[in-house]
């Protein structure tokens, strides 16, 4: 538990340190925690050592990290790309690379890949992106905290026992409501970037999204006997278990136009 903690305080300073800062710093912080995450995606399904795979998967990660510049066309054109490279490493390593293999490190390219896009994309809104950014975070942080006290006081109907036996519906709605309120106190703070309708649906749409978000990452490890994705955090897990919530919410809201542009 204490070594918990310390990580915990340690990583979140840097991470508000880094966040606060912005600009080529945060950008710099998302950029290597995608990559970390990408090895643990490789290194659950058993593809950390296939040298095709990585190499197309990592400058897969970093292109849909960097290259969109708000283009839908060129971001649907990077992705065909990078499939069509996946899809030639089978043929070039005579099928010692297999159509499963590339299907899996491609599902986990755009998964990692387009997640921590738009925590950049989120942080370079003009202006107010800090704002938007730390309305996000903080919300799905008491959604999670709102979901775990509520439920362990109140929980008694399992929300998804097949999948995560200790989650409760009641916890579930708990942390909905605490959610709701944060993005509401966002509202109140500065009403004439967020409306206090908006900041409901806001604060809705990340308790939902981010409790799926948490429930698939519990699905795949479930599926390959692991408890955690990784080991890099002492006492968290791995960069994917921390970030599970944050890979769904980010693209989610920006999809919902439920934030502004950068």
């Amino acid at each position: 538990m204490k070594q918990r903690i310390v990580t915990g305080i340690v990583a979140g300073l840097g991470f508000f340190i880094m966040l606060y800062l912005g600009g080529y710093w945060y950008a710099g912080l998302i950029a290597a925690l995608a990559l970390v995450g990408y090895a643990e995606f490789l290194r659950m399904n058993g593809l950390n050592s296939n040298k095709v795979i990585e190499i197309i998967g990592y400058a897969g990660v970093l292109a849909l990290l960097y290259d969109w510049q708000g283009d839908v066309m060129t971001s649907g054109y990077l992705i065909w790309v990078l499939m069509f490279l996946f899809l030639a490493g089978t043929v070039l390593s005579k099928n010692k690379t297999t159509i499963d293999h590339v299907a899996t490190a491609f599902l986990g390219m755009v998964y990692v890949g387009v997640g921590f896009h738009y925590m950049i994309e989120t942080r370079a809104i003009a202006d107010n992106g800090l704002f938007w950014t730390l309305l996000i975070f903080l919300c799905i942080w008491t959604t999670d905290s709102g979901a775990y006290f509520t439920g362990s006081k109140f929980g008694k109907t399992p929300l998804w026992p097949t999948i995560s036996p200790k989650k409760s519906v009641e916890g579930a709605l708990g942390g909905t409501v605490l959610s709701v309120i944060v993005a509401l106190g966002f509202a109140w703070l500065r009403p004439e970037l967020l409306g206090y309708g908006q900041a409901v649906i806001v604060g809705i749409v990340i308790a939902i999204v981010g409790q799926m978000g948490d429930l698939i990452q519990s699905a795949y490890k479930r599926v390959k006997g692991i408890k955690d994705s990784g080991a890099i955090l002492p006492g968290h897990g791995g960069v994917l278990d921390r970030t599970d919530s944050w890979l769904i919410v980010f693209p989610f809201l920006h999809m919902l136009s439920l934030l502004p542009q950068a």
